[in-house]
Formats: structure tokens, C-alpha cells, sequence
């Protein structure tokens, strides 16, 4: 009996859009078999940055108990995804200062070969999604990753329309059941893809 696949599911979230994406990721996830951890990164803002947001503020009492990411997590797992609101087109600050840290697992060749996948969400319709994707994708071809997106693999993916990663507007509200339903089939086809792949390494 071959040992469930090990998924980290790793995220940056002010006001809690992302977050909400990413406990859907974990539950397709976990659904589909996978062992899960659910990881937010270090949050970086002053205080009086974060405190003048009332949302912001609130989320990060809401999350307290939501254990912040490390490296352990990458080393331990078959396949990560990676969440973030887009900062300019790009991901936040927060999750590249956590990428940033990743130099010593990546120079032991500890983060080539696992599946790599990202989702996102941004305050405007369009708003850089399909961009911070495609920028956190450089790192994985750095890291040597294996990228699984979504494509056009499922019917939910005709309702959200981005073959690259599940993505919300938070201009819209929180994700919706869309959004969520987008999320969760993301991560069941990054664990099937990583149980293939597991498997057929065992052979």
C-alpha cells in the first residue's frame, strides 16, 4: 500500500480571500486522499499598515491558530500549492520573502521533482491573475518542479475560465461557489498527478 501523497499548501492572505481558496484547495485535497498541510506565510506589514485596515486586522486574528509556513513543509511534501492575492501582476511581498528563504533546499536539489501548482486572486476583474501565476512559475522551473495547472480538464474550469490556476475577484466579494468548487479541483488533479507520479516511481 503506497503512502498517501503529501500535499503543503502554502499562502499569503491580508483580508482573507486567499485563505478562503486556499482551505478549499485542502479539502480537494484531502478528499482525494492526500495528506494536507494548510500554511500561512509570515505576514511582514507595520502594524500601523495592517491595523488601519480594519479586514486586514480582523483576518489575522481569525487565522491565529493557522500554523505560518516553513521549510520542512517544502521538504516534506510530494506537491505544494502555492497561494497569493496579485500585487501589481506579481505575488505579494510576504510569499516571496518565504520563497526568498528557499536557496539551502534548493542547492540539495530537495525542491526538483515535486508537482508545483498556484492560485490567486485579485481585487479588479483581470487585475494581474494570469501574470502572478505565471511569475511563480519561473521559481518552479528554477526549483526543477513539475507545474500541473488546471487547464481546461474539468467543466468547472469553463465556469472560471483560467487554465492556470484557480482565481477570484475580491472586488466581487468573498470567493463564491465557483471559485471554491475551482479551487478544490485544482488540488484533487495536483494529487492525482502526484500519486501517478509517486506510483510509477515505485515501480
Amino acid at each position: 500500500m503506497m503512502e498517501a501523497v503529501k500535499v503543503a499548501i502554502i499562502y499569503y492572505s491580508s483580508t482573507g480571500t486567499v485563505h478562503a481558496l486556499a482551505r478549499a484547495a485542502a479539502e480537494g485535497a484531502e478528499k482525494a486522499g492526500a495528506s494536507v498541510r494548510l500554511r500561512k506565510v509570515a505576514e511582514l506589514a507595520p502594524p500601523e499598515a495592517i491595523n488601519a485596515k480594519p479586514a486586514w486586522a480582523q483576518h489575522i486574528q481569525d487565522t491565529a491558530d493557522v500554523a505560518e509556513a516553513s521549510l520542512d513543509d517544502l521538504a516534506w511534501a510530494d506537491a505544494v500549492l502555492f497561494g497569493t492575492p496579485t500585487r501589481f501582476g506579481n505575488p505579494s511581498s510576504q510569499l516571496r520573502a518565504f520563497i526568498d528563504t528557499t536557496g539551502p533546499l534548493w542547492f540539495q536539489g530537495k525542491l526538483a521533482d515535486k508537482i508545483y501548482s498556484a492560485f490567486t486572486a485579485s481585487n479588479t476583474a483581470h487585475g494581474g491573475q494570469e501574470s502572478t501565476i505565471l511569475a511563480l512559475g519561473n521559481t518552479f522551473y528554477h526549483w526543477g518542479g513539475i507545474i500541473v495547472p488546471p487547464g481546461y480538464t474539468d467543466p468547472i474550469q469553463f465556469q472560471t475560465g483560467n487554465p492556470y490556476g484557480a482565481s477570484h475577484v475580491a472586488g466581487d466579494g468573498p470567493p463564491n461557489d465557483v471559485a471554491l468548487e475551482a479551487a478544490r479541483y485544482q488540488a484533487r488533479r495536483v494529487v492525482d498527478t502526484a500519486a501517478a507520479l509517486k506510483a510509477g516511481r515505485a515501480a
